[in-house]
């Protein structure tokens, strides 16, 4: 049985979030996703190679067809895929990377929104300096931040950074926080990312 996952059209991240909820679920079979542009479809090559599943690629006309089948490892990996993970995020901006601060803020947005379809979730989000603006109304990642603590993600924001941006009163998720209490998280995590 074969799987398919039309992605056409669809941007960066979204080809390969949507391939993973399928693969995800794949006992036996294949699946193949079809994407209009390299970059989507080496991101597809990448995810499955990852999960150690065979790829083979064909090209129709302009869209590429990227057919994955579970390889002898592609079990083993999903399962350990599958554990908790003891993981903390750091915010210190509201952008993502350096240089253009439009595409900055398009990054960030898109990062988000992969939390939220990436399971495991992490164990904690740590807003501090001019990332607590992520946390307030208006914020373009608010929902998906919103979402994630539902699904019970801690969510700490540095209230000094609040008060400094005089943001306090627009703080419409997680929890007001001090140093002491997002430096005793973030280095009690086992994994620990900076952005």
């Amino acid at each position: 049985m074969n799987k398919q996952v039309d992605a056409r059209g669809l941007s960066c991240p979204k080809p390969v979030i949507e391939t993973k909820k399928v693969l995800d679920q794949l006992t036996e079979g294949s699946i193949t996703t079809i994407v209009d542009n390299e970059v989507a479809m080496q991101n597809v090559i990448k995810l499955a190679k990852s999960l150690h599943f065979d790829v083979v690629i064909k090209e129709v006309e302009k869209d590429f067809y990227v057919q994955m089948s579970k390889g002898e490892a592609g079990e083993e990996i999903l399962c350990e895929i599958d554990q908790e993970r003891d993981l903390a995020i750091l915010f210190g901006s509201d952008t993502l990377g350096e240089g253009s601060e439009e595409l900055g803020k398009i990054l960030m947005k898109g990062y988000v929104y992969t939390l939220t379809e990436y399971t495991p979730y992490p164990k904690t989000l740590l807003f501090m300096n001019s990332g607590v603006k992520l946390t307030t109304e208006g914020s373009e990642v608010l929902g998906y931040l919103k979402q994630l603590e539902s699904e019970g993600v801690e969510v700490l924001v540095c209230g000094t950074c609040l008060d400094y941006f005089h943001l306090k009163d627009k703080r419409a998720v997680g929890s007001v926080s001090n140093m002491y209490a997002i430096v005793d998280a973030f280095h009690g995590s086992k994994n620990r990312v900076t952005l």
